[in-house]
């Protein structure tokens, strides 16, 4: 932390999970990965995962759990969450609360804040004045001041100790002879020289209005929790570097730290691969097994295949019916947004897909009516996540702007409009979308997961993406980025949860229990319903 002579000099600005921040940590995510994108993807099944202490997961956990480990577990879980946001998220850091304006919290808060300032200013007012709620604030403040100085702050350090001396200060409260008002100037003074230049000018006005002293506390304390705040933004940006150069190794041992205390806490993941396997176990073909004499069986799948099918399920999962696996959980936020940019990219798509089959030619070719059409339907759909959203009133108010804009543009370049039997079956083709078996909704959503795979499975392909499918060039630009973005925090969890990954996998096909059934195909609502996935 800085001292006199080290301020922080930039803090964050945002908090929020956007895709600039995500594309800004991917060339770091994906340099981990960037030899063969996954080092298992070679690995044969009965080799060996570990290469140090924390790199294999431990696969005997106690057998019972007490309190201490519940909560040395929550401790666990909470540093990772910690760490991990700061590692993929440059934009994160601490803000102060915001309470609602009615909130009880605000209420309770404010009136306890009104009692003792009313109470220092009815203290400082007596004659003869008492201290005794102005010594407990001076000696809050030197606290908080001195724990803003770095370790080698020691002159100043001393300096504060014998400004702010609680003992002297007591004395001459005893005699009268507190010089409360110098003593606020004192602080203020090494305020200025300990915030970062973004509080200058707040450090400035509290000097505006010496002679209320209660005014002046008041505000010394709203702007030391400003700087409280600038100093925890300030330590994170310091922490960063060392914790994005150790994240892989880190992040696993503390979540190795987790399983040993806690049996279930791979369960959900435990679920999530061997519905995977499944899926993968149906798709293979029949070979005949060496040495079978003459019996057929199913191909073992690479892990790849497995773990990248399994990557590609929570595009669409349903975070109401199965919570996510708990080596997914960290990046909860970011999964969920991506997966509404990509429902909501997925509709826009499928609309401009009938909207340019249904006209073809007098239409093509122009990237501006292109551009205005999918603003337009994105804007119109925005927010189709929601449980209330009407979809259907939504797809109906979309189909009739479309209908407009394009007769503008034919009629403008002296093409007839579309005639109203033409608009009545566009319409209704958009607004059929809704259906969970409709054949372009199906399409877009098909070669969308394809193209997903196809960059999942090829190595650097965050620096040179693979052309689109067919039919999904109006949205190149908007389904890269997402797909760049999905593919970084796959390859940087791909990176820390391996070993993992790995021993499910073994313990599912190589236990004594039978292996997987794979006799029906899984069945997944999210898949069959895209559009309307949360």
């Amino acid at each position: 932390m800085p001292g006199t002579d080290e301020r922080p000099t930039s803090m964050s600005t945002t908090g929020s999970e956007d895709a600039s921040s995500d594309a800004e940590s991917s060339d770091r995510c994906n340099s981990i990965t960037s030899a063969s994108d996954f080092d298992f993807s070679r690995q044969s099944f009965t080799s060996d995962c570990s290469s140090s202490k924390h790199s294999s997961p431990s696969s005997s956990p106690p057998k019972t759990i007490t309190l201490d480990d519940v909560m040395s577990s929550a401790r666990d879980l909470s540093n990772l969450t910690l760490a991990h946001e700061i590692i993929v998220n440059r934009d994160f850091h601490v803000e102060q609360p915001h309470l609602p304006q009615n909130s009880l919290e605000k209420q309770v808060k404010d009136i306890v804040h009104k009692a003792f300032w009313d109470s220092l200013e009815s203290e400082l007012n007596d004659d003869p004045p008492e201290y005794e709620h102005a010594i407990k604030l001076l000696e809050e403040i030197r606290e908080i001041l001195l724990s803003f100085l770095s370790p080698g702050a020691n002159r100043l350090r001393t300096q504060i100790l014998e400004v702010l001396d609680m003992d002297l200060i007591r004395q001459q409260a005893d005699k009268e002879a507190v010089d409360i008002q110098g003593l606020a100037s004192y602080i203020v003074t090494i305020m200025g020289k300990l915030c970062a230049p973004v509080r200058d000018d707040e450090v400035k006005k509290l000097c505006e209005n010496p002679d209320n002293v209660v005014s002046m506390f008041k505000e010394i304390f709203r702007v030391l929790d400003l700087m409280k705040m600038d100093m925890v933004n300030f330590t994170i940006q310091s922490l960063r570097p060392d914790l994005q150069r150790q994240s892989v190794e880190y992040e696993r041992a503390k979540f190795q730290s987790i399983v040993e205390k806690t049996p279930s806490a791979l369960d959900h993941t435990t679920e999530w691969i061997k519905s995977s396997l499944e899926e993968v176990l149906f798709s293979m073909p029949t070979v005949e097994q060496p040495n079978g004499h003459g019996k057929v069986g199913k191909a073992l799948p690479s892990p790849l295949l497995v773990f990248n099918s399994g990557f590609i399920r929570i595009l669409t999962w349903d975070y109401h019916k199965s919570p996510l696996p708990e080596t997914l959980m960290t990046d909860e936020v970011r999964l969920r947004e991506l997966q509404r940019r990509l429902q909501l990219l997925k509709a826009v798509a499928s609309v401009l897909l009938i909207v340019y089959s249904a006209i073809g030619g007098p239409i093509s070719g122009l990237p501006a009516l292109a551009e205005r059409l999918k603003r337009m339907a994105s804007v119109l759909l925005e927010g189709m996540h929601r449980p209330d959203f009407n979809l259907s009133e939504a797809l109906g108010n979309v189909s009739g702007q479309i209908c407009c804009e394009l007769n503008k543009s034919l009629t403008e370049r002296n093409y007839p409009a579309l005639p109203p039997e033409l608009q009545v079956t566009l319409k209704g083709q958009i607004s059929s979308i809704t259906q969970e078996n409709n054949p372009i909704r199906s399409l877009v959503e098909g070669r969308v997961q394809q193209y997903f795979r196809v960059l999942l499975a090829t190595p650097n392909s965050h620096v040179n993406p693979p052309p689109t499918p067919g039919g999904l060039a109006l949205i190149q630009p908007e389904l890269t980025s997402l797909a760049v973005t999905f593919v970084s925090l796959v390859n940087f969890n791909k990176q820390v949860y391996s070993p993992f990954y790995m021993m499910i996998l073994k313990t599912l096909l190589f236990s004594n229990a039978a292996p997987p059934p794979a006799a029906t195909a899984p069945q997944d609502p999210s898949i069959q319903n895209p559009v309307n996935s949360n």
